[in-house]
Formats: C-alpha cells, structure tokens, sequence
C-alpha cells in the first residue's frame, strides 16, 4: 500500500456528494480515496456556500473519530488518513439509510413530536431513521419499511438481522463519542451515521465520514455555545463575517477532536501469584489486560510464607500515585487475596487457579471472608481483566470505549450465529 501522503493513481469517480467526492484506486483493490470539499451545505443544499479550509477540517475530524472507534474495536470502513483533505477508505455498496441517535431533544425532532420541550433527555438514546431522498427531504423510515424494501448490497440482503445490527451499532457507537467529549466538558446532543456493506468481507461495516456536519455538539451543555453546523444553519443571512465565525467553531472542534485519542488518566494492574507455578494463568490476565490497553506487571509473593514481603509489594505500588487494581492469584487456601484486601484502600480481586481435584474445596478461601474485606473472586483469567478495566473506564473514556465495543462484537456475533443457525435449519 501506498505511504501515507504520497501519490495515488485515482480510478473512475464513483460517487460525488455535496461535500466529498470518492473515486476508485486502482492500485489497492477494494478501497477508495474520500476526497472532502470546502463546501458547506444546509437543508439539502438549499443554502450552500464555498469554506475556504473546511475539506482539510473535515478531514482532521473524520480521521480521529473513525480513528478512536476503529481502536475501540468498531467495525468501520476507514483505512487511514492519506493527505490533510482525503483519507482510505475500503470500498463499500452504501445503505440509503441516515441513522440518527438522540440523547437531547432538539432540531427537527421537536417539530415531529409536538409538545416535547427542547432538552428532554432520551434514556436510553432514541434511535431514528431516515431515507436518503433529496427530492422528499429525507423522509424518516420505519424499521418494517427498510426490512420490506429487500435492498440488497454487495450480495447481502438488508434483512430484520441487519436493521437490528445496524440499530445497536449506532447506540454503542453513539455512547463512546458522547463519552469520549466528556472530558472536553462537551455534551454530544445527537450524531448521523451511514452504513455500508464492504464489497470484500460482505460486512457491515459503519463508513460514509462523521465530522462536524454529522452531530450537535454544545460545550458545557449550552445550546448558546454550538460549535457544530448548526451556527451555519441558523444564520440570518451569510455574510464573509459570519462564515469566519462559522469557521472558527469547525476549526475548534477539529483542534480538540485529536484531544479524543489521548486519556489523561493512568492505571495499572498489578498481578501478585503465590508460586511461579501459577504462571501461565497469570498470563491470560496480562494478555487480557492489554486488549484493553492497560499497563500488567506480574510479581510473586506468598502471604503465608513471606507476609512481610507481600506488605512490601503493597506498599511500592500505593507510593508512586498511580490508580492500582491487585489482582490475587493463589490456589489451594489463598490467603494473598483477603491480606492485600485487609491492608489496601486499592480494589483486590481474587482469581485463583482451581485444580481439578480440590478446586471445589480450595475456592472457599476466596469466597469465605473475614468482615471488613471486600475483594471479589473471579474464576476466569479474562475475567479478572475485564473487571479491572471497568473500573479503570469510569474515568478512562479510551478504555470504557473497548468495553462498550467489546458488548456490541459480543452481541452481533450471537445475532449472525442464530442467523445462520436458522438458514440451515431452514
């Protein structure tokens, strides 16, 4: 493939929309170029106007969005950025379908919904959809109305699987940008997404661009402060003055997006095993910790035989100032897990390695307590690291984002199974 930034041999246009243009490569099959405008539009393109620069913030904004969730673990079509205004993407048969996830009420959806006041808060998001037609101004659709019109794209038939994908997609994927703007002091209102189905893998996969044409985005919660296109949509007239003004909110938003894939909150977990015997199942654990990218030391120490020692650990990891989740690993009578847990403020998890032959007798020791302790037991390696990571993603949007992804993969791959299961049943 091509280094990023160098010169692509561009095929046949295959596409050109109000704000982008994508044409074919022909030197990497099955991926296109996503070349943006400086254009900007509103109402379908009922007012538009030339925004010397937008292509280039487009792009910024783009790249780093599909950039987080792709790291997340969301399916997406995006490749990789290639220049300041176009990035890769792999070639997709586009859904017509505008996907819609609300958290606040406002905009069109209060002239559906009479009597609904601006700021009634969805819980969970609402979920809207809305047919490509420019020609009936994007008419909203039911999921029975997309299931009836029996698309078919890429050799995939747009069936109740697909819409309920689709549907369950756009609240995850919804929920990890609303997360990720948390700690910008950001409220994401609302976001539009498209899907396509990749012409390769027959998936679908979330593609088309999210910039800040795609969502409502007001800084400490107030309308007053937009900085989406709605400060373009809701000038009195365009004059070069208030288009400087529309530009400088684009231009903010693209600086702190590149703010998205960055945490500024630290975390470890620190893996303690009563024997060197223990090993390989403390190694799941770390394996584990790094799908969601969190730091894993494995130590040994015994409460039993150098209690001393154990306190010592302990001790090294509370002074240096970095949050801390102990995860005890000690078969037969664990007493690694209710000592740290009776000598820590930090979380301790127990997850020993039963055997086979006093497993049911030996998991007593994890799971009877002294009072005052409270350290929880898991039985599973991965286990353990999944419950680390959630308590790291309450302050750590990047790992609470892989959680959330990792729900969504979990569910989609039940979904297709039973889908499978059922055509060959049938």
């Amino acid at each position: 493939m091509a280094p990023a930034g160098s010169e692509l041999k561009l095929g046949k246009k295959v596409n050109e929309g109000k704000t982008k243009e994508v044409y074919e490569l022909p030197d990497i099959p099955g991926c296109v170029l996503m070349q943006s405008k400086d254009q900007i539009t509103a109402g379908n393109a009922a007012r538009k106007d030339r925004m010397e620069g937008k292509a280039a913030i487009s792009n910024t904004t783009t790249s780093c969005v599909f950039q987080l969730l792709q790291e997340a673990g969301i399916k997406t079509a995006f490749v990789r950025k290639h220049s300041d205004t176009a990035f890769i993407a792999a070639h997709c048969e586009m859904i017509p379908i505008e996907w819609v996830c609300r958290r606040i009420a406002t905009g069109s959806f209060l002239k559906r919904n009479p009597g609904v006041k601006e700021g009634y808060k969805f819980y969970p998001p609402k979920i809207e959809m809305f047919f490509k037609d420019d020609a009936n101004n994007d008419p909203q659709w039911s999921e029975e109305q997309l299931i009836e019109a029996k698309f078919c794209f890429a050799g995939l038939t747009i069936g109740q699987t697909e819409v309920d994908i689709m549907a369950r997609s756009t609240q995850a994927i919804f929920e990890i940008l609303e997360k990720s703007w948390q700690p910008q002091n950001c409220t994401l209102v609302d976001l539009k997404i498209e899907f396509g189905v990749n012409i390769l893998t027959k998936e679908i996969v979330l593609a088309d661009v999210i910039d800040n044409d795609s969502w409502r985005l007001w800084p400490s919660g107030d309308r007053s402060q937009q900085k989406d296109k709605q400060s373009y949509r809701d000038l009195k007239e365009v004059t070069p003055e208030a288009l400087q003004m529309v530009k400088r909110n684009f231009e903010w938003v693209a600086e702190r997006v590149e703010l998205l894939l960055k945490t500024k909150s630290q975390g470890r977990v620190v893996v303690l095993m009563g024997s060197p015997s223990d090993l390989s199942h403390c190694e799941k654990i770390k394996k584990a910790c790094a799908t969601f990218g969190i730091p894993c030391e494995l130590r040994v120490t015994s409460a039993h035989k150098g209690p001393d020692e154990t306190l010592r650990i302990k001790a090294e990891y509370e002074g240096d100032g970095i949050p801390t989740v102990f995860v005890a690993v000690a078969g037969r009578s664990n007493g690694l897990g209710p000592v740290m847990s009776g000598n820590t403020a930090y979380p301790v998890v127990n997850c020993p390695p039963l055997s086979a032959d006093w497993g049911a007798q030996d998991v007593w020791s994890s799971l009877r307590l002294p009072s005052g302790l409270g350290c929880p037991t898991t039985l599973s390696p991965e286990g353990a690291a999944q419950f680390a990571a959630q308590i790291f993603g309450l302050n750590n949007h990047l790992v609470w984002a892989k959680l959330r992804s990792s729900m969504l993969n979990t569910w989609i791959s039940l979904k297709q199974a039973d889908k499978k299961l059922r055509e060959c049943t049938l």
